[in-house]
């Protein structure tokens, strides 16, 4: 039971500690960015499920879901480090599209602020490791660790 608590803390956590990046550090995600905190929530709730019923299985889906997050920032590695483009639209900086009027490009505007996934958002001024990087480390390490932790709980 502590290990499908400890899972749900940390799940939930990663995505909430995103969001407030937003406010304390002034980082502003991108479309990318988003994308990898919905696993998390998935996780959670895989592991709060392992609260009470299946709690291997549970914490096997948890791991899946945390690896699926590692998996959008390995990606969204490869689109900051130019590696491809982000199939996304709203990961594309803003242009003018040649004959566009200023109307036209104001309406084509995301509702939302947002970046281009293509400019990596630094939590640690000086550190190579931007964001996304920071998240397939800790998506990878949290989805080893639910494995681990569904090994050792007992078969039911």
């Amino acid at each position: 039971m502590a290990s499908a608590l400890l899972i749900a803390i940390l799940a939930f956590g990663a995505p909430l500690f995103a969001k407030g990046s937003e406010g304390w550090f002034g980082l502003a995600p991108c479309e990318l960015c988003l994308w990898q905190r919905w696993p998390y929530w998935v996780a959670g709730a895989f592991a709060l499920i392992g609260l009470f019923v299946w709690r291997r299985p549970a914490l096997r889906l948890a791991g899946l879901a945390a690896a699926a997050s590692a998996g959008v920032a390995a990606f969204h590695l490869g689109v900051e480090f130019g590696w491809w483009p982000s199939p996304l639209p709203g990961c594309q900086a803003p242009s003018s599209g040649g004959a566009m009027s200023v109307e036209e490009m104001l309406r084509s505007l995301a509702p939302t602020p947002n970046k281009p996934c293509d400019q990596p958002a630094y939590l640690i001024p000086g550190l190579p490791l931007s964001m996304a990087g920071m998240n397939l480390i800790y998506g990878a390490s949290l989805a080893i660790l639910a494995w681990r932790l569904a090994r050792k709980e007992p078969r039911a």
